[in-house]
């Protein structure tokens, strides 16, 4: 019984906020988003650059194009802001870096068997 008990304690978790319906051929929807699988670092195709646009003035480097979970990104940004010792985001595949970093990102990523290209000027 326990056991059982304990699926049932999650499940209301899972409909909270749902109107009940008489329909009898109702099948509750859960929000299961499929995420991207992530591709190998050969397979990615990622754009350094600076961006310097409603940031205060202040630089920061930009890697765009990932492409793979969130989990994943955000391993592969604390990586590189450890590297470069400064804070960052990461979010929908683009992670920020705090800073100039442009070359040292590239060269971290290249090192670590990534496709990338520098954008952008300087």
């Amino acid at each position: 019984m326990g056991k059982n008990n304990n699926n049932r304690n999650n499940d209301w978790k899972d409909r909270l906020n749902v109107v009940y319906s008489t329909n009898p051929d109702f099948a509750y929807e859960t929000d299961n988003e499929e995420e991207i699988e992530t591709l190998e670092p050969s397979k990615q195709n990622l754009k350094v650059s600076i961006d310097r646009k409603q940031r205060a003035g202040k630089s920061v480097t930009l890697v765009q194009g990932f492409v793979g979970t969130d989990d994943d990104l955000k391993e592969l940004a604390r990586m590189l802001k450890n590297k470069c010792g400064v804070g960052g985001s990461a979010k929908d595949g683009e992670i920020i870096v705090q800073g100039e970093f442009k070359q040292k990102v590239y060269d971290l990523l290249l090192q670590a068997g990534y496709k990338v290209k520098m954008a952008g000027g300087n």
